[in-house]
């Protein structure tokens, strides 16, 4: 829910919003343009291998001209003499000038005389003096210089007789050498002859969108797109929050604990920047924590502004828990951290240390902005309004068209990577038909809380591609083929628990129309066939151009592009508008984006150091590691997540289990993916259980005053808390079940 209502900026906070909006805008075409450069960068130089033969490997880049001399190589080889044998230096052959002739080949004795006495042995040479041990020799003298030639010798001592030296370059391999040179030449010409200007121009574009492939400031964005939306939430005071201000001393609490959270960000990220500076490791991304610091610091000045300015109308009588309902879900978990690292760590950049963790995965945080423009982009078109009238027309009960709401709304929800992103998207939508079509305000919110909560489990969800990435015990696939069968499980049950509700539906409005249902629906369907052939062409031109096929890790690059088209279409280009625009539509949603893309990304960041917190404390320590049986650590394990369900959002929740709960339950013998479906269904229920009910407070956030049920009298208990009965009833049986069966199967 948000703290005030959407509405002009206060104070003077419109310029912020809007460089915000054009920021954050940006920041999501460069993340679509950054996500399909590597493909297209490929087509391209496969395109450019289509026009130009060899433009791979040969024309991307000029050629480096041959460094060898192709003229002296040439000149060089015509003058080369081989050498000629070199002769003996033996002018005998080898043969004894004075020896007498070979004996006789009959003589058995070989010209030696057998009966000639033996000659006597040489007399050994005289053994030198045993006191010298270097022989009469100077073992310290320097050798003696060679003697120099007489000075009348022409021969300067040199043997005039002596053979010509053998030349030491091969006359063979010079020419080789000079071939090849030519050889090297003639391709670099022709290399360069066919760069024309047309593959000059082709290959700067094809380079240009290298570069943007190799894009490494991805944090720096994040950073940016964080901050930015956090000063648009904070300028329309639209963070999430259990309650909305309604006197002067919960709106001072609410700035007052925004104020304080910015400042403790700040001190943490400037101790953090200042630990860098003295650190002599190489430092990874050194401008981070000052963009922080100072992001934090404009963050807190804003919240000044506004307690010193209070809106009009906060004449409410407080109390004390409505004081403590109204600071936003951030500033909690971000005051407990701070409390935790200052006053029991003593560690002044912890906090900070935990922002690195949170944008150490930019492209799902980034990804978390495209899906919330997406679905902000949806809302501008017709489209949840035309699924309405293809059913409405045949008089559905309310209470099993919220049904067939939730269960139709899964797939878009699974698209849009979170169950509050849908929820942000086509609540007030949802809520408002609902309601026309007869639904009681209680059921009707609980409905849309639900619209949210059964897609989770489905391909492409971003959270189920975190736990894969976080965890190689499991994969997407093994996920989402056991998701479909808790998805089967859970609509079921939400069935079942809306027909037993059947009862508490409000008197339905006579139908007026004169025309035949089937007719009105087929009406409907008609005008969502152009709808239809827009995704598909937009798929297949995805595929077709960018070898890009939709699944979980490329959905956030596609719907973002397809919906554009879908409000072009739907604005601009319908047959029979009025009155065509673009920019309304599309102003609208990105201004909205800012504002709930920054209101979650905060959420995020805080959950994320609240998760270090819980890290460091050792909370799991106290956990035995040993619980004696899958069934009992189960039993404990399902009480954990809804907690964490209650308290976090899905993303930083998934990767605080992963490093503490996770390895716990794989160690007691509970298989990966039994533990990671029981965890998303323990979630789901965390996300619709009070006191928080993250789904309910988004809800509320887009429908306004009117989803204050409680404001609306009601009789009887179950009437009174059905929009939290049913929800809660059918997402706690389903956790029961998904945690506790699989064990037969084991």
């Amino acid at each position: 829910m948000s703290q005030e209502e959407a509405g002009p900026s206060v104070f003077g906070f419109g310029g912020v919003v809007r460089a915000a909006t054009v920021v954050i805008l940006l920041a999501n075409l460069l993340a679509l343009a950054i996500g399909v450069a590597p493909n297209l960068s490929t087509r391209l130089v496969q395109l450019g291998e289509g026009f130009w033969p060899g433009y791979g490997n040969e024309l991307r880049n000029d050629p480096i001209e041959p460094d060898c001399d192709a003229a002296e190589l040439e000149r060089r080889s015509a003058s080369c003499v081989s050498a000629a044998p070199a002769p003996s230096g033996d002018p005998f052959g080898g043969k004894d000038p004075f020896g007498g002739p070979a004996p006789a080949p009959t003589d058995p004795f070989a010209g030696k005389d057998p009966f000639a006495a033996p000659a006597p042995a040489p007399a050994p040479a005289p053994a030198p003096a045993p006191t010298d041990p270097f022989a009469g020799k100077d073992p310290f003298a320097a050798p003696a210089p060679a003697p120099a030639p007489a000075p009348n010798d022409p021969f300067a001592g040199a043997d005039p007789f002596a053979p010509a030296p053998a030349p030491t370059v091969s006359c063979d391999a010079l020419r080789n050498l000079h071939q090849q040179c030519v050889e090297q030449h003639r391709v670099y010409d022709e290399t360069l002859a066919r760069i024309t200007p047309s593959v000059r121009r082709y290959r700067a574009v094809e380079g240009l969108v290298a570069d943007v492939a190799h894009f490494g400031f991805w944090k720096h964005t994040l950073v940016l797109v964080v901050l930015l939306g956090a000063a648009s939430a904070s300028s329309a005071r639209m963070h999430v929050a259990l309650r909305t201000p309604e006197s002067r001393a919960e709106h001072v609490a609410a700035e007052v604990s925004q104020i304080l959270t910015h400042v403790l960000w700040m001190s943490s990220c400037l101790a953090d920047w200042q630990v860098q500076r003295l650190s002599t490791a190489e430092v990874e991304d050194p401008a981070l924590p000052p963009m922080f610091a100072a992001g934090f610091l404009v963050l807190a000045a804003m919240h000044v502004v506004h307690l010193l300015h209070p809106r009009p109308g906060l004449d409410g009588k407080p109390s004390l828990t409505r004081i403590l309902m109204c600071i936003p879900l951030y500033a909690w978990m971000t005051l407990v951290s701070g409390v935790w690292f200052l006053g029991v760590e003593h560690h002044w950049s912890g906090q900070a240390i935990y922002l690195h963790k949170f944008i150490a995965y930019p492209n799902i945080y980034l990804g978390i902005g495209l899906y919330v423009w997406a679905g902000m982009l949806l809302s501008e078109t017709r489209l949840a309004q035309l699924a309405f009238d293809v059913i409405t027309p045949w008089r559905v009960a309310p209470n099993l068209l919220g049904w067939l709401v939730a269960v139709v709304s899964a797939v878009p929800t699974a698209y849009s990577g979170a169950s509050g992103i849908f929820v942000i998207a086509t609540g007030k939508t949802v809520y408002g038909r609902l309601v026309d079509a007869g639904a009681n305000r209680r059921m009707a919110l609980g409905a849309t809380a639900m619209s949210g909560s059964l897609g989770v489990v489905l391909r492409p969800c971003l959270v189920v591609v975190l736990i894969a990435v976080l965890n190689s015990q499991v994969t997407t696939d093994g996920l989402f083929s056991n998701g479909l069968l808790v998805f089967g499980l859970t609509s079921t049950l939400y069935l079942l628990a809306s027909l037993f509700a059947s009862g508490q539906s409000e008197p339905r409005p006579p139908d007026t129309s004169t025309e035949p249902a089937s007719r009105r629906s087929l009406a409907a369907v008609t005008q969502l066939v152009p709808f239809l052939l827009i995704a598909v062409a937009v798929v297949l031109a995805y595929r077709v151009i960018f070898a890009i096929h939709v699944n979980e890790h490329t959905a956030q690059l596609v719907l973002p592009v397809g919906m554009l088209l879908l409000v072009a279409w739907d604005r601009l280009l319908r047959p029979g508008l009025a009155t065509r625009t673009l920019a309304t539509p599309l102003s609208h949603a990105s201004r909205e984006t800012s504002h709930h893309a920054g209101a979650l990304l905060m959420v995020m960041a805080g959950s994320v150091g609240f998760g270090g917190v819980v890290e460091r404390s050792e909370v799991m320590s106290l956990v035995p590691q040993d619980l004696g049986s899958p069934f009992l650590a189960m039993s404990l394990l399902v009480f954990v997540m809804v907690l964490v369900g209650m308290l976090m959002d899905a993303l930083g929740a998934v990767i605080l289990v992963s490093v503490t709960l996770a390895p716990l339950a794989y160690d007691n013998g509970i298989q990966p993916v039994h533990f990671w479906m029981m965890t998303l269904v323990a979630f789901e229920l965390g996300y619709l259980t009070p006191p928080v009910g993250l789904n309910f407070l988004l809800a509320r956030q887009v429908i306004g005053p009117e989803s204050y049920v409680e404001r609306y009298p009601a009789e009887g208990f179950f009437r009174t808390w059905e929009h939290l009965i049913v929800p809660v009833s059918v997402m706690a049986t389903s956790l029961v079940i998904v945690a506790f069966v699989p064990f037969f199967f084991y």
